[in-house]
């Protein structure tokens, strides 16, 4: 490979498993693709071993996809002799080795990485060219011209000025159904007939037999089960996960999208994320092929939508977020809180059965649908008061599905409300009583939902009113909280004393646990 001249060294990264990235747009026989596994990547948080074990399978079957194409890959394994640990060490290693002209990449999703590339066309020496990322339908420089110098942002202006772009859902100049956005129509309570026909995966072949293998011995200490691996790692299994979703689930995802059931924690939900994230799906076609789902008769208008709305919306919303506040947004926490991260987080070892069943999902999963983690753990730690980047964390670490361009924002702005509401327009906040009305979790709890104060009362009950009066200088001007605070002025002295207290002193136990993560 060093005998030759190289023109370019095209980075890949782990998340970049697309044929059409904009680095391999001119990619030919003169080029050298670098693909490598890194310690660093996968230990600078602690990621859940099924993540580890979905990325290393899918990066190594691109990596074949490529040669396959008649691109030469150099690819490092984690355990290659020589691995630096490092995406710079790796790069510095093929600089040296091949000495190509230059070194093109497509700008990475996360802050810490582009800061990283920044500094190598200093570091070796050689002309490095970062280009936009050109899957997401909004630029970055595109959302910041969007977002302007508005003090706040909400995500139905820009997701209609998304709509209009693409063309989806439109009916010349207006939306399909004659409303941009049907999500009123999406959170009817769970109920039994819910539940869904079993997930169908994937056998693991050889090529992700010997990265779990690989898993199971370096990463065995991270939180996670490796056993039941069946995720798809080819752009071919993906494509087939999605043409099952569309025929069988997307009819049924839009109403009952907010439901959680013990008993099926995927419900109709894509379960597509993971793929997406990772660049084995693409956004607009899955868009489009949704669409004709819905022009063909074969789904209703409000679950297309919302399915839609979810990726051409809050999806690109996010990631402008992220790039237009990084990197001082991840260290926002308006409401000041510092509580640490309780261990159940990664036990699962709770008397409150929501929280317990979406944690050992997690465990499990690598995976929660966007309500289990908004209401059930993300609810939790802002009532509870922790600190935002230990949430933050946590969420990173445990979700197959998670990088930071679009776990980050999800978490400080609309689950922690870190931002002060820049990202979303009030605290996601609940009690017991959203989480009794959407789930069963709460059959069966040691605690009675029904109470509102006590030992044995939801916890839920009392947090809530407790997080409201703590953060009422910060949060009372919030228009959409106006009501909720007229209903805690109309109580008693005694009720306020009561809730106060209840929460005060499930507050006291939980700092007493002990602490071992």
């Amino acid at each position: 490979m060093s005998d030759r001249k190289v023109r370019k060294l095209i980075v890949i990264l782990g998340d970049q498993l697309s044929p059409e990235m904009s680095s391999l747009g001119e990619a030919s026989a003169q080029d050298v693709v670098l693909m490598c596994e890194v310690m660093e990547e996968a230990q600078y948080v602690r990621h859940h071993p099924k993540k580890i074990a979905f990325l290393f399978s899918a990066m190594r079957h691109f990596a074949d996809d490529l040669r396959a194409r008649g691109l030469t890959v150099r690819y490092v394994r984690l355990e290659d002799e020589g691995n630096t640990g490092s995406f710079g060490g790796e790069v510095g290693r093929a600089v040296s080795a091949l000495r190509p002209d230059s070194v093109v990449v497509t700008e990475p999703g996360e802050f810490r990485v582009l800061d990283m590339m920044n500094g190598w066309q200093r570091a070796f020496n050689v002309p490095v060219e970062i280009l936009d990322d050109d899957r997401f339908l909004c630029s970055r420089s595109a959302f910041a011209a969007f977002a302007g110098g508005r003090r706040q942002l909400r995500m139905e202006t820009f997701y209609r000025e998304m709509r209009v772009k693409t063309g989806l859902l439109m009916e010349g100049d207006t939306p399909a159904g004659g409303r941009w956005n049907f999500d009123a129509e999406n959170r009817k309570p769970a109920t039994l007939d819910l539940f869904s026909q079993p997930r169908k995966g994937f056998k693991p072949d050889a090529i992700t037999q010997e990265v779990l293998a690989l898993v199971g011995r370096r990463f065995s200490a991270h939180f996670g089960r490796l056993e039941g691996f069946d995720f798809a790692v080819t752009r071919k299994q993906a494509e087939t996960l999605r043409d099952r979703f569309m025929a069988d689930h997307l009819p049924r995802f839009g109403e009952r999208q907010d439901a959680m059931l013990s008993g099926d924690p995927v419900l109709s939900h894509s379960l597509l994320s993971f793929y997406l994230n990772a660049g084995l799906l693409d956004p607009l076609d899955l868009c489009r092929r949704a669409e004709a789902v819905y022009l063909a008769g074969d789904a209703p208008l409000n679950a297309v939508e919302g399915f839609v709305r979810q990726i051409i919306g809050w999806r690109e919303y996010i990631r402008g977020v992220y790039w237009l506040k990084m990197p001082d947004y991840r260290e926002m926490n308006f409401l000041e809180a510092d509580r640490a991260l309780p261990d159940f987080y990664w036990t699962a070892e709770t008397r409150m059965a929501c929280l317990r069943q979406v944690i050992t999902e997690t465990r499990d999963n690598a995976y929660a649908h966007h309500i289990q983690r908004l209401m059930i753990t993300g609810n939790f730690a802002m009532l509870a008061g922790v600190r935002p980047l230990e949430i933050h964390q946590w969420y990173l670490e445990v979700y197959a599905d998670a990088y930071e361009w679009v776990e980050l924002p999800n978490v400080i702005g609309m689950s922690q409300f870190a931002d002060g509401g820049f990202l979303g327009s009030k605290p996601y906040a609940a009690g017991g009583n959203y989480i009794n009305r959407m789930s069963d979790y709460c059959e069966g709890c040691a605690y009675d939902v029904r109470k509102k104060t006590g030992k044995d009362a939801c916890p839920f009950n009392a947090l809530y009113w407790d997080f409201l009066a703590r953060n009422e200088d910060k949060l009372k001007g919030n228009h959409r909280l106006g009501p909720v605070y007229a209903a805690w002025g109309r109580m008693s002295p005694e009720q306020k004393r009561e809730t106060r207290q209840s929460a005060r002193a499930f507050l006291a136990e939980l700092d007493a646990l002990p602490k071992t993560y």
